[in-house]
C-alpha cells in the first residue's frame, strides 16, 4: 500500500506538495473544481451559504484540457510525487447527466472528453458521485479530542435545491424561482446506468478508472432527492450495471461507517478481495447516520489498524488517503490535523510491512 493526500485546487502549491512530502507521502490525488467560486461561503470549513450553496460551477465551455492537466502533473511529478487521479467533475460539465435534462447527450461528450484528456496526460483515476444533493446538512462544533473542531450530522436537510443548482453549486445563475423536482431512486438508477454506458467504453480504452464514492452523508433522502449508495448492499448493484475493470469504488471508510446496514469489515474485504477499490479514504466517526461526529483517526468506532490488515492481507496495492480530519488549534489547523492522520497512517503501513517481515 502507498499513502497519499488530497488536495483542493487552491492548495495547489509547491508549498503543499512540499508538505505532502514531508508527511512521507507518494501521491496526490487532487480536485480541479473550485467548489466555492465566488460563494459566500469559507472554504476552509466548507461551510455553505444561503440555501445550502457553495459557490459556483465553472464555465461550461472550458473543460479540462490535456495541456491543463499534462501542466500540473509536470509539476507534482518534478515535487517528487505521483498524481494518481481527479476527484469530482464540476457540475457545469455534467449536470444534465445528474438531472436527465436537455444537455444531457452534450454533457456525456463533456465527460468522455475529460477521460481522454486523463488518459492522454497519464492521469488513472476520476473519483466522482453521482448525487443531485452532495455533502450537505453537516453541523461543526468541538467533538474530537481534546475539543477539536469537526463536523457531524443531526438529522437529514431536507431543504428543497433550488432550481439551477446541483452539489451545492450554482450553474445557472438565471434559472427561474422553485426548486429542483423530486426524482425517484428508479429514475436515477438510470440515469446512472445511462452514464456509465455512454463513458466506460472511453474509459476501457484509454486506461482511466471512474471510482465512484458513497453518498455522503449515506441517508435514503437529503433535500428531497434519493440518495442510491448509501448502504453496503448497493455497492454490487452499481458494479453490476456496467461490469468493468473501469468501473469501480472511491472507497470511504469513514462514510461505510456512518452506514445503517452491514458489517464494514466484511465489507471492505469482500471488494478489496475482489480488486475493486480504486483508492481508499480513511476517516474515523463516532455513530452513525443521521446522527455521528466525525473524530481523529485513531479514537473512533473504527480499528483502522483491522481496516488496513485487511487490505494487506488481500493485497492491495492501491493508495490510502486521510479523508477530512478535525481540525488541531494552530495557524495551520488543516495542515497539524492532516500531518497527525498521516503520521499514524504511515506508522501503521510500517508496522504492518515490520509484521510480514517478521
Amino acid at each position: 500500500m502507498k499513502l497519499g493526500l488530497g488536495l483542493y485546487r487552491r492548495m495547489l502549491t509547491p508549498e503543499n506538495y512540499r508538505f505532502v512530502r514531508q508527511c512521507g507521502c507518494t501521491h496526490v490525488i487532487i480536485h480541479m473544481v473550485d467548489y466555492f467560486n465566488q460563494g459566500a461561503t469559507d472554504p476552509e470549513r466548507h461551510a455553505a451559504g444561503p440555501e445550502g450553496i457553495w459557490g459556483y460551477a465553472g464555465d461550461p465551455l472550458k473543460l479540462w484540457t490535456y495541456e491543463e492537466l499534462a501542466g500540473i502533473k509536470e509539476q507534482i511529478n518534478a515535487a517528487g510525487l505521483e498524481l494518481l487521479g481527479i476527484e469530482n467533475l464540476d457540475p457545469a460539465h455534467w449536470h444534465d447527466i445528474l438531472l436527465d435534462g436537455p444537455q444531457k447527450q452534450l454533457h456525456l461528450e463533456n465527460v468522455k472528453i475529460i477521460i481522454r484528456n486523463l488518459g492522454r496526460a497519464g492521469i488513472p483515476v476520476l473519483g466522482y458521485n453521482f448525487s443531485l444533493a452532495g455533502v450537505a446538512g453537516r453541523i461543526r462544533g468541538p467533538f474530537a479530542r481534546g475539543g477539536a473542531v469537526s463536523v457531524g450530522l443531526e438529522g437529514a436537510d431536507q431543504t428543497p435545491i433550488p432550481n439551477g443548482t446541483v452539489w451545492n453549486m450554482v450553474y445557472d445563475p438565471g434559472a427561474s424561482a422553485g426548486t429542483v423536482p423530486p426524482a425517484t431512486s428508479a429514475q436515477l438508477w438510470k440515469r446512472w446506468a445511462d452514464f456509465l454506458d455512454a463513458v466506460i467504453p472511453v474509459a476501457e480504452q484509454v486506461g482511466v478508472t471512474l471510482a465512484a464514492h458513497p453518498d455522503d452523508p449515506p441517508v435514503p433522502v437529503l433535500r428531497g432527492q434519493p440518495r442510491l449508495l448509501y448502504q453496503p448492499r448497493f455497492y454490487e448493484k452499481l458494479l453490476n450495471l456496467k461490469p468493468s475493470p473501469r468501473n469501480a469504488l472511491e472507497f470511504c471508510v469513514g462514510t461505510l461507517a456512518e452506514m445503517t446496514e452491514g458489517d464494514p469489515y466484511k465489507t471492505i474485504d469482500l471488494y478489496s478481495r475482489q480488486g475493486k477499490l480504486a483508492y481508499v479514504h480513511l476517516r474515523n466517526v463516532r455513530g452513525q447516520a443521521p446522527h455521528y461526529r466525525e473524530t481523529f483517526i485513531d479514537e473512533g468506532d473504527v480499528d483502522m489498524l483491522r481496516v488496513l490488515q485487511i487490505l494487506k492481507q488481500n493485497h492491495f496495492e492501491g493508495v490510502v488517503f486521510p479523508d477530512h480530519t478535525p481540525r488541531m488549534d494552530c495557524e495551520a489547523s488543516w495542515h497539524a490535523g492532516m500531518a497527525y492522520a498521516l503520521g499514524y497512517l504511515r506508522a501503521a503501513l510500517q508496522y504492518l510491512h515490520a509484521e510480514e517481515g517478521g
